[in-house]
């Protein structure tokens, strides 16, 4: 009798210190978690701000940059830009010529779009109509990242920087085809020198990439010109400038160099800005795993810890 006493206390304490054992395991577990909850919990996403710039204007070209109107073909002038990381992108600003003795009110409207490099968003192959497409902007735009004050998707304002301001050279009207692509450039120019800034009311959101950026600008007076910048190369990967005419006889979906291909004067930049935010980026995806395998290493070493007290 004695015996079964004895042997049911050892066995009673042995199943009690089991059960404590588990219970501490259990609280430390549990508090481990509580600890990854409170010090997790807090980390809002990462957000770093954005900024590009091509920096200011340098005088060397000017190039028409306007949508299409009574007796005017549309032409489109394109500067490019990289992202690292997805991007929301929220303002743009660009700077350009409009006529001396306009008035900043005679811009009435802001289109601003953005491209990928082709042969990305292009289903054409080349058409011989230009000298290459090899680095150009893509046939069509992306839609979803265009942007228009007209349809409500952009507020811009303007401002003169210079109320006479004179360029070297300036493409307009001499964009053709090949054999005929190459015209000089249409001479110097003077104007008012601007800077539109474009806001956008929904974030264009881009990922890592390559991209061009299109500013057109509509005038109730006269034509925009977009103003060169210094370069290329003004960062790793830097492209030249990029143009075409869109409508009836127009390069449309080519596009031709204006420094190398209509000027000779070799590769411009356009003068223009964006700023936003690198994309949001989550919690790494890993952490939960992470608190999995603490876990489960705890139990590991708890299940061996009692192994070796029981052979002992």
């Amino acid at each position: 009798m004695s015996w079964c006493r004895t042997t049911f206390r050892k066995s009673t304490r042995s199943t009690l210190a089991t059960a404590l054992g588990a219970a501490s395991i259990f609280i430390f577990i549990l508090r481990a978690a509580l600890t990854s909850a409170v010090i997790v919990a807090p980390l809002p996403a990462v957000a770093d701000p954005f900024s590009f710039s091509t920096g200011d204007p340098d005088g060397r070209i000017a190039t028409l940059s306007r949508p299409s109107g009574p007796g005017l073909i549309e032409t489109e002038t394109a500067d490019d830009f990289i992202l690292s990381h997805p991007t929301s992108i929220t303002q743009a600003t660009f700077t350009g010529l409009i006529p001396l003795g306009v008035s900043l009110l005679s811009i009435t409207n802001v289109e601003i779009e953005f491209y990928h490099v082709f042969p990305t968003d292009s289903v054409n192959p080349p058409s011989g109509n230009v000298p290459t497409r090899t680095n150009s902007p893509a046939d069509v735009e992306i839609a979803a990242a265009t942007r228009n004050a007209a349809a409500g998707s952009l507020t811009f304002s303007a401002s003169v920087l210079n109320p006479s301001f004179m360029v070297a050279n300036t493409v307009v009207n001499g964009i053709h085809a090949v054999p005929n692509q190459f015209t000089g450039g249409e001479g110097p120019a003077t104007g008012q020198e601007v800077r539109i800034t474009a806001t956008f009311l929904t974030a264009v959101t881009l990922l890592a990439d390559h991209y061009f950026f299109r500013p057109e600008v509509s005038l109730s007076s006269g034509n925009f010109l977009w103003l060169s910048a210094a370069g290329p190369p003004d960062f790793t990967g830097d492209l030249q400038t990029w143009i075409r005419t869109d409508g009836a006889g127009g390069l449309s979906p080519d596009w031709s160099r204006i420094g190398t291909d209509i000027t000779h004067q070799g590769p411009f930049n356009a003068s223009f800005s964006l700023t936003g935010d690198v994309s949001a980026v989550p919690l790494p995806a890993a952490l939960p795993l992470f608190v999995s395998g603490l876990v489960g290493l705890v139990l590991l070493g708890w299940r061996r810890k009692r192994k070796a007290k029981v052979a002992g």
